[in-house]
């Protein structure tokens, strides 16, 4: 046996999963000679019950064996392989072509009746399988059977099946047990929404200036975003700001007066990462806003930004945490062409003790105040072994604790984060529009990674406007939510995507009157009378996946066929064993992911993927629309992407 899944590359982790999400297990299996084999998983949940799983082989010439599992306990489960000599298989098989061919016949009938008579002197299987075996090792050694009779009993299927159920099994060996860590559902899947409190409730006053939000004025706001059917509500660092060095608008390198600076630029007189920005108001005040977000079924995301402003208490307290310049200056944050004079980038080799008990106490702190998720500020930027040690000590403490790495890198940065215990990772989504680019980047996150990486496929981020959305309009808009919220199990938007806030800084990739330097003052009433939100799509979007299992998996993801180079097709699958309905659940999704035209094309479905013979009609129903159509295996489709960009397919019956 070789070759196990899951697994995580490196062999140092175990793999990773989230209750209810269907895991692949497989492994690779063969045996000298001709004779056939069997495998099967023996899992063992965290409460020690312990279960046994026959794998199918795939049949790929590569000696491939698969089972898929919904592991629903939370913790650590074991697993391992057991690959056996299947004897009923191996006599099946010669049998049928020998007996139907008329050599060795009665020999072929004999060892049948051996196996048969075996199987039913084994006590522990249940009454009804020992009569029948007896019956069919009686029938095959009665010399008044026919060679023709003789077949019907090698064919039998429910004789197959008792040996499928229990094979007789001889030359055992058994892999090396291993381990699959099983999270919260949380930890995979979510819809999140992203706002900045001090936005929220912000005034303009008379004399041109400004008023912030609060905490309590944001509240206000928290009924609609859980009525789009988001489930997580993140907020940027809601710590005091520095005055040092502070942002103006468009990042611009002086702040007038009333210019509240970048929620990232952490710490100032008010106090560091365990205090709330005086302006939003008390610890008292971000108690009550998660609590009154956990009443409206939101979860609260709070940014760990692991950096100082120049006037935070650790630069005074704790000098050597920073890096010292020749000139005897503290070196600011920068990531080339954009540099933030106004971060100062903590350096992890100095006095690394003192720093792992500061952030340490500073989660346990908002831990405290009801904080279950954590959104982390360019993790790649910091060592892997303190994330390794923080998130295994925290998790040991509090495993509903969930983190996730906001890392825009290198593959192998990025997957190494998730390997060493991020439970969500950003990704390469909001820089892959064309058909070939998600076509390579959802086969990869579902099947490459999907055992250890779980993407959140934000759409765009306070300084991330992708050319995609500035230029692609209304239709880019709706085209990014729909495949965000249907191709991974989790994925997220900023505040402002449903007004299809497109316009960009010159010259860069942000929005202009950038959020992260300014208050954004934003009239969602009116927007929602003049009928331009995007609001009620994010809500038929977010229904569509709270109504259909199959959207809320990771690793179910297959690519079908167009003959139209901006037609994307996939479908996610979810077998009824597998399914919390009992049903199986299937989502076709064809989207236009060109947001400027409208396309025309033949779709080609291999609906033998979800139990349809390729072939055979089957009638699916646009959960968009409404629209109802019998399909095949081609299709046309019609998608104007100035009307309905995307078909969410819901397949009426499928295995």
């Amino acid at each position: 046996m070789l070759l196990p899944r899951p697994a995580v590359p490196t062999g140092l982790h175990p793999p990773s999963a989230f209750a209810g999400e269907a895991v692949v297990f497989g492994v690779t299996a063969f045996r000298e000679g001709h004779d056939l084999i069997g495998v099967h998983l023996r899992l063992t949940s965290p409460s020690g019950v312990s279960s046994l799983h026959r794998l199918t082989p795939l049949g790929d010439g590569f000696d491939r064996w698969e089972v898929e599992v919904a592991p629903l306990e939370e913790g650590v489960w074991t697993f391992r392989f057991e690959a056996f000599a299947d004897d009923y298989a191996t006599w099946e098989h010669a049998a049928e072509l020998k007996i139907a061919a008329g050599v060795d016949s009665a020999l072929m009938r004999e060892m049948g009746a051996l196996l048969l008579t075996a199987a039913a002197a084994e006590k522990d299987r249940p009454v009804a399988q020992r009569r029948a075996l007896s019956g069919a090792a009686a029938t095959l050694r009665d010399e008044a059977t026919t060679d023709e009779a003789a077949l019907i009993v090698v064919r039998d299927p429910a004789i197959a099946a008792f040996f499928r159920e229990r094979p007789m099994a001889s030359l055992t060996t058994a892999g090396r047990p291993q381990e699959l860590l099983v999270e919260r559902e949380r930890a995979g899947v979510g819809a999140w929404y992203e706002f900045f409190p001090r936005s929220e409730g912000a005034k303009r006053l008379k004399d041109g200036t400004i008023k912030s939000g609060t905490f309590r004025t944001a509240t206000k706001r928290l009924p609609a975003v859980a009525a789009m059917g988001f489930d997580v509500l993140y907020l940027p660092p809601i710590h005091p700001i520095g005055e040092v060095n502070r942002k103006g608008p468009n990042n611009t390198l002086t702040a007038g007066e009333g210019d509240p600076g970048s929620p990232w630029a952490i710490g100032s007189a008010a106090g560091g990462h365990d205090a709330v920005h005086p302006d939003l108001g008390s610890l008292a005040d971000f108690r009550a806003f998660v609590r009154a977000a956990r009443a409206e079924g939101l979860e609260i995301a709070l940014d760990l930004a692991l950096q100082a402003a120049p006037d935070h208490p650790w630069v005074r307290e704790h000098p050597e945490w920073f890096t010292t310049l020749p000139d005897g200056s503290i070196a600011y944050a920068e990531n080339p062409p954009k540099k933030y004079q106004d971060i100062y980038p903590i350096n992890f080799d100095n006095d690394p003790a003192g720093i792992r008990a500061e952030v340490l106490r500073i989660v346990r702190h908002w831990i405290a105040q009801g904080v279950k998720i954590f959104r982390v500020d360019n993790p790649h930027t910091k060592p892997l072994q303190f994330w390794e040690w923080l998130i295994a000590t925290v998790n040991a403490e509090h495993p509903d604790v969930v983190f996730l790495a906001e890392a825009f890198t290198r593959p192998r940065p990025m997957q190494a984060l998730a390997q060493v215990g991020f439970q969500q990772s950003y990704s390469y989504f909001t820089w892959r529009n064309t058909k070939s680019e998600l076509e390579e980047f959802f086969h990869s996150i579902s099947h490459e990674t999907a055992d250890f990486m779980r993407p959140n496929l934000f759409v765009n981020t306070p300084d991330i406007l992708t050319e995609y959305l500035q230029y692609g309009g209304r239709p880019a808009y709706k085209i990014r939510a729909a495949l965000a919220a249907t191709a991974g199990a989790s994925y997220g938007v900023y505040a402002g995507y449903e007004l299809v806030e497109n316009v960009a800084r010159p010259g860069s990739e942000e929005n202009i009157d950038n959020e992260k330097y300014e208050y954004k003052l934003r009239d969602w009433d009116g927007a929602a009378s003049a009928g331009t939100t995007l609001g009620p799509y994010l809500t038929r979007l977010n229904e569509i996946r709270r109504a259909h299992p199959a959207l809320r998996q990771l690793r179910n993801l297959t690519i079908h066929w167009s003959d139209d180079d901006a037609i994307l097709v996939y479908v996610k699958h979810l077998p009824a064993a597998l399914s919390p309905t009992g049903q199986a659940d299937t989502i076709i999704v064809v989207a236009n992911v060109d947001p400027h035209s409208t396309r025309q094309t033949t779709v080609h479905i291999d609906s033998s993927v979800f139990g349809i013979p390729r072939g055979h009609d089957y009638a699916v129903e646009d959960l968009i629309t409404g629209a109802q159509w019998t399909w095949n295996q081609d299709n046309f489709v019609r998608l104007d992407a100035f009307d309905e960009p995307v078909h969410i397919l819901h397949v009426k019956e499928s295995r």
